[in-house]
């Protein structure tokens, strides 16, 4: 009797909502400037509700949501969060309720120093045209804050909604394979690939596309959090199942470097605000003051000491509109 064939995984559904594959092009005035082969992707033109990364996970995302019925989505988040701006968008597109539990400046433990609290320009603007039901408290934990979306997720389903609970930031299994998927787009070889790295579904879907290559694959963190890689792991559990021979990656096994958080999360940086006057005046390239800028300015810092070399990959995740709520 011939032994059982193994059973291959089977892809996650997905539907279309941005362009792909995103550009992907040489920095030549900031290779020049630096020493090194500096390349860029650009998935702030993913051409989805302005732009970013989300929408690569949202594809996947929206593809369970509708398999399931969903009549309401509930997230939770900072006010100036991109994903749910994205989420909104790809909701609204799709006939369903989108609605989202946020605070100006959720925080861990001690709240960061910040004059943002008011800021209402940028995503929010976004937010109430795509007719999200945002819903605003008072500055607390990221535990208060899930708790508030709990609450909220409840009030839908007492009306009636079939109610589907979306993770902080789209990040989940589902999103992480989006991540995964992606890197399928990079048609060149690369020493390191930087970017910013937050709730985790970026960095574990390339980690685990280059994890048997000579790539080193470089998060820098915006979440001053040295225990998130914890989170990050938790997410490749689920990524395993959609991979064969997968590399079951731990905690340990994530290049995360938290020497350029900043003041915090959600807070820009001085070293992030230089990095986005660098690449705006030489590539005529914005990069965004929470996510990219910080991620950046790790870069340049790691080519000065000679820790980045050869040719590089700065992955750009979006986020432009939080230019427009830090004008000063």
């Amino acid at each position: 009797m011939p032994p059982p064939r193994k059973l291959l995984p089977v892809s996650p559904k997905r539907i279309h909502l941005i362009q792909t594959p995103t550009p992907l092009h040489r920095l030549d005035q900031l290779s020049a400037h630096l020493g090194i082969d500096l390349w860029i992707k650009r998935d702030d033109l993913t051409g989805f509700a302005l732009g970013g990364n989300k929408g690569r996970k949202l594809e996947y995302l929206m593809a369970e949501i509708l398999d399931q019925g969903i009549q309401a989505v509930v997230t939770c988040g900072a006010a100036q969060s991109n994903f749910i701006r994205q989420l909104g968008a790809a909701c609204s597109t799709q006939g369903i309720q989108c609605a989202a539990a946020v605070m100006a400046m959720p925080f861990d433990v001690e709240p960061p120093e910040s004059n943002l609290n008011d800021a209402l320009g940028g995503n929010l603007v976004l937010d109430r045209i795509l007719g999200i039901d945002l819903r605003f408290y008072p500055n607390d934990t990221w535990e208060t804050l899930y708790l508030h979306a709990e609450e909220l997720a409840k009030e839908f389903e007492a009306k009636g909604y079939r109610t589907y609970r979306m993770p902080i930031g789209g990040s989940s299994p589902l999103g992480a394979y989006a991540f995964y998927q992606a890197a399928k787009e990079l048609e060149l070889t690369f020493d390191s690939i930087v970017f910013a790295s937050s709730s985790g579904s970026t960095h574990t879907g390339l980690a685990y596309a280059f994890h048997s290559s000579a790539t080193r694959v470089l998060g820098i963190a915006c979440d001053p959090e040295p225990e998130i890689t914890q989170d990050f792991a938790l997410l490749a559990r689920g990524l395993d199942e959609w991979i064969i021979d997968s590399p079951c990656l731990q905690a340990d096994d994530y290049d995360l470097n938290f020497d350029y958080v900043g003041p915090g999360y959600g807070v820009p940086s001085q070293k992030g605000i230089e990095a986005i006057e660098l690449v705006a005046r030489m590539e005529g390239i914005f990069l965004d003051p929470i996510y990219s800028g910080k991620a950046f300015s790790g870069l340049l810092d790691l080519v000065s000491r000679g820790e980045l070399q050869g040719r590089v990959l700065f992955w750009h995740t979006g986020g432009i509109p939080a230019l427009f709520t830090h004008g000063d």
